[in-house]
């Protein structure tokens, strides 16, 4: 016999009702179909269950296939990480199918593909360069980019615009057909670089002029936000990559847009990297889109997160995207 004063329930009274009758979030209608080999990519996209993230992905090529459709903004917001693993052939093709309208970088982005047009090689060993003082030192890294920043400054150019003239005048941009700031150049393609002084090795080197590349980069946010600001009805923001940087300026561009007139409605914005971090989700993929963030409903706008590793999932991406499906 317990010792409790309270005595457990009894289920005799509890009331139930048939399971048909319940709506349910799951039917065998949304599941996955095996694929064979040989499967083409529309085949496979039509192959995943219409549940969560396979929803969320076949959401974000709608959204991309009708932002081309419509000649809509498709504004793809670029971390470092993204072009040091490869990704600059995928993100090149895409621009010259239409899939991409600008870009927007961090500092690191800028430097990785940089150096990638300098010697076709990024991404030093920073634990075994730190201690001795040579992370982050490499000469011409820093003096080309500085003395490209100087040379575009005296004619008012941003930060992406300057270094994509310099890399595409360059003898010594002898992998140039791999960066994207000299392809977009060449194609007259919006690039946007977002600085935070302190955070990138360029800071460091001496033949910086802070004043330049302040005035470079703040041109570039002005520049961003008059792209943001042409997304109303269907335009498209990805934030690939960076979790605190292009975040905030993509905020800051949008609250610019609504000041200036309205906040761009209609729209879609996707934030794609391997871990969902919360600046991303809630000023790229939540604010945005709220149905309050403009004093009136902006009807069709929707943000999406796709978790997983940039190497794998935009290359799938750019291959869903105008692929024949059922």
């Amino acid at each position: 016999m317990s010792i409790y004063y309270a005595k457990p329930l009894k289920l005799d009274r509890v009331r139930t009702y048939p399971l048909k009758s319940r709506p349910s979030k799951v039917t065998v209608a949304d599941f996955a179909k095996p694929v064979r080999g040989g499967a083409s990519v529309g085949q496979w996209m039509d192959s995943l269950p219409r549940i969560l993230a396979g929803e969320s992905f076949r959401g974000v090529v709608a959204a991309l296939e009708n932002a081309h459709k419509k000649c809509r903004p498709i504004i793809w917001g670029l971390g470092g990480h993204v072009i040091k693993v490869g990704l600059g052939p995928v993100l090149i093709d895409l621009m010259r199918r239409g899939y991409v309208t600008s870009f927007a970088m961090n500092g690191a982005a800028l430097i990785h593909d940089f150096e990638i047009a300098l010697v076709g090689a990024t991404s030093e060993d920073v634990p075994a360069a730190l201690g001795e003082g040579r992370f982050g030192m490499a000469e011409e890294t820093g003096r080309y980019i500085h003395q490209s920043i100087a040379v575009g400054d005296k004619m008012q150019l941003g930060l992406g615009e300057a270094a994509g003239r310099f890399l595409a005048r360059s003898r010594e941009a002898r992998f140039r057909k791999c960066s994207l700031l000299d392809r977009a150049y060449r194609s007259s393609v919006p690039v946007t670089v977002h600085e935070a002084i302190g955070t990138d090795i360029i800071h460091q080197h001496p033949a910086i002029d802070a004043r330049a590349l302040g005035a470079a980069t703040y041109r570039d946010f002005l520049l961003l936000a008059a792209l943001v600001r042409k997304m109303e009805g269907g335009g498209v923001y990805l934030n690939v990559g960076s979790a605190v940087v292009l975040p905030e300026v993509f905020l800051k561009c949008f609250s610019l847009a609504a000041n200036l007139g309205r906040a761009p409605r209609g729209i879609a914005t996707v934030n794609l990297d391997f871990i969902q971090h919360y600046r991303p989700l809630e000023n790229v993929v939540k604010r945005p889109t709220a149905p309050g963030a403009a004093r009136q409903p902006r009807e069709g706008s929707h943000g999406y997160a796709l978790t997983g590793h940039h190497e794998i999932m935009i290359p799938l991406l750019a291959a869903a995207l105008g692929a024949e499906r059922r």
